[in-house]
Order: structure tokens, then sequence, then C-alpha cells
């Protein structure tokens, strides 16, 4: 059985680049709406393999009533989290912070100052160039999270609880314009959750052929 990273999409544009990230390091991830089956989440981590958690961006405001939330069970299954942009800041308000609209929003190019230690910045200068593509903001880090990273308009750019290894940040690694990105993405996934870099879309794909084969037996499709 692979290590596998579960992706919660709240319906970004870019949610496929996450995955495409996670595959480039050599380890399978699946994508699945954020309001999937609790008991799925469940089974996934718990029963097949599953190391970690990463919660998508999305279009929606986490101010207005009745916008995505994630299964509160994602917190409660003991693996790591990642919340990228919405993601981040449902997480924040899921467990008890604070989150408002902005008057200065930051679309595009900008840097984010690291201030704290983290490991999703290993190995990593102080001072990052990062893509955001964001309206909202946390405002207030919910119990027992630490900031780790600050831009010009956003004093959370990232976050952590590292207790319970819950990581958030407002900025967008999964994009070409994040240069470091992929490094991000990839101290997340190895680093922090453990995965191995033993996947491949040849032994997915060669998988996948066995699977038909001893479904199929002597039939035909």
């Amino acid at each position: 059985m692979h290590d596998k990273i579960l992706i919660l999409d709240f319906g970004s544009q870019v949610t496929q680049l996450i995955a495409r990230r996670v595959r480039d390091g050599r380890v399978y991830s699946e994508i699945h709406p954020y309001d999937c089956d609790p008991e799925f989440i469940r089974k996934f981590i718990q029963e097949q393999g599953g190391k970690g958690i990463i919660l998508s961006g999305g279009p929606s405001s986490v101010t207005e009533a009745g916008s995505p939330r994630a299964p509160q069970i994602v917190f409660e299954l003991g693996v790591p989290v990642l919340g990228i942009c919405y993601g981040m800041q449902t997480m924040a308000e899921q467990l008890g912070g604070k989150v408002a609209g902005s008057n200065e929003r930051e679309f595009g190019y900008a840097q984010v100052k690291v201030s704290g230690e983290c490991a999703l910045f290993k190995d990593l200068e102080a001072t990052q160039d990062v893509w955001m593509s964001h309206g909202d903001k946390v405002t207030k880090l919910p119990a027992g999270f630490e900031t780790v990273a600050k831009s010009g308009n956003s004093p959370f750019a990232a976050a952590v609880n590292a207790r319970r290894q819950l990581f958030g940040i407002q900025f967008h690694p999964e994009v070409h314009h994040t240069p470091n990105g992929k490094q991000i993405i990839s101290n997340f996934v190895h680093g922090i959750c453990g995965c191995g870099r033993n996947w491949t879309m040849k032994s997915y794909i060669e998988h996948s052929i066995e699977e038909i084969r001893a479904k199929v037996g002597k039939d035909k499709v």
C-alpha cells in the first residue's frame, strides 16, 4: 500500500496543481469534494494509507452564511493538515479563530517574512516570494496556533499548531509563481507527513491493469 495524501477541494481553479505537486514528489494523492462523507475520510486515513490532508483554496468567503466548511473529522484524526488560502481560513474559523474582509486585498506577487520555526519552511530563506489571491484574511488565530510568517497585508500569512500538526498558509504554494512552493509542499508531504517516495504514474497504471484483469478474468470488456 502506497502512502497517500487526501486533498479536499473547496472550488479552487488550481486544486489540480496541488495534486500535481504531490505526485511530482512520488506520492499518491486523491482530490475529493470538501463535503465528502466523514466516514470516507476516516477510512482513507486509517485503513488506506492516508498520511495527511490538504485543504484547497476556493472562491467563497468564510464570513458568508452557508459557506463551505471542512468536515470536523479532518481535525480529529491526528494526521497533519495543511490549509491553503480558503483552507487556512476555514480551519481558523472552525477551530475558534476569526476571519474578516480586508480593505486591502492581495492578488498577485507578494513577499512573506518567515518569523518563526516551522517545518514547512525548512531549508528556505527567511523572505519568500509568493503568489496571493484573497480578499479575506485571518484576524485572530485559534488557541494553540502561532504566527510563523507575515506579509504586508496578512499578519498571519502562515501559522501552525505544532502539537496538533495543523498548518495554514495564506498564499498558494501550488502555482508556478511561488518559486519555492514545490519545496514547501514537499516539506509538508515528506518531512511532516512522513510519506515515502515510492509511487509513480507508471506503477499506478500497472496496478490498475492488474486490478482490471483480476475482475474481468477470462471475460471481455
